[in-house]
C-alpha cells in the first residue's frame, strides 16, 4: 500500500489557516512588546550619536570663537568627526528600522484590524509576510537611504550650523572683512587656496543636501509602493 505525501510546510500551513487562537495571539503580542524594546533601545542609540555629533560641533565652536585670533581650522576638521557620527548613526537607524518595521506590521495587521473590525484578516497573508521576515532577516533600507533619512531628521541642521559658523568667524574675526577677496584670502589653509577650502566646503553642504532629497523622493516613491503591495520597509 503506498503512502500518500502531504505538504506539511510551515508556508503552507501559514497560507491555509484562518484564525488564531488564544494562546498565540498572547504569544504575538508578547512578540510585538519584545519589538517595541529593541526599537526603543536603537532608538536612544540614534539620539546618544547624534549627541556626540552636536557636543563636537560645540566643542569646535567655542574652540574658534574663542579669541578673535583664533584660527577657524577647527571648524573645518570638526567635519570629518560629523561624517563619522552621520555613518555610524546610519547604520545604528538600519537595525532601528528593522524592529520599527515590525512594530509597524503588526500594529497595522492584528491590533488595529482587532480593535475596529474585531477580525484579524487572516486570509490577506500578513502573518506569513511577518514569518518570512523572521526566517530570513535582511535590513529593510539601504545605507544610502539609511544616510539620507538622518540628514533630513537631523545632520543637515548640524551641517547648515557648522557651515554658518565658518562663515561668520572668516568675516568677522580678526576684523570685519570689507571685500570678498578679503574673505577668500581668510579661508587659506597652509597651502591651500581660500577658494578652493570654499568651494569644498560649499560641495560638502550640497552633498549632502542632495543625498537628504533623494532619500526623500524615494521615501515618496517606497510609501506609495506599499500601498500597492505587502512591502514592510
Amino acid at each position: 500500500m503506498r503512502r500518500e505525501v502531504t505538504d506539511t510546510s510551515p508556508i503552507q500551513h501559514a497560507h491555509d489557516r484562518k484564525s488564531l487562537n488564544s494562546a498565540e495571539i498572547g504569544a504575538l503580542a508578547h512578540l510585538y512588546r519584545g519589538e517595541v524594546y529593541r526599537s526603543a533601545t536603537w532608538r536612544t542609540r540614534l539620539d546618544t550619536t547624534t549627541n556626540w555629533a552636536v557636543v563636537t560641533l560645540g566643542i569646535a565652536l567655542s574652540i574658534a570663537f574663542a579669541s578673535p585670533d583664533a584660527s577657524p581650522l577647527p571648524l573645518v576638521l570638526v567635519g570629518v568627526l560629523i561624517v563619522f557620527f552621520l555613518m555610524l548613526e546610519a547604520r545604528r537607524y538600519r537595525f532601528f528600522n528593522v524592529w520599527r518595521a515590525r512594530c509597524r506590521w503588526m500594529e497595522t495587521h492584528f491590533f488595529a484590524p482587532m480593535l475596529h473590525d474585531g477580525n484579524l484578516h487572516m486570509e490577506e497573508g500578513w502573518q506569513k509576510r511577518l514569518a518570512e521576515d523572521y526566517w530570513h532577516p535582511r535590513y529593510h533600507v539601504s545605507l544610502t537611504v539609511a544616510v539620507g533619512r538622518r540628514i533630513r531628521r537631523n545632520y543637515l541642521w548640524i551641517l547648515l550650523i557648522q557651515a554658518l559658523a565658518y562663515c561668520g568667524k572668516l568675516i568677522v574675526h580678526p576684523r570685519p572683512v570689507t571685500t570678498v577677496e578679503q574673505f577668500v584670502e581668510r579661508a587659506d589653509i597652509g597651502p591651500v587656496p581660500g577658494l578652493v577650502v570654499l568651494a569644498a566646503g560649499a560641495l560638502y553642504v550640497l552633498g549632502w543636501s542632495f543625498v537628504a532629497h533623494w532619500s526623500y523622493r524615494d521615501d515618496v516613491r517606497r510609501a506609495q509602493s506599499r500601498k500597492d503591495s505587502s512591502s514592510m520597509g
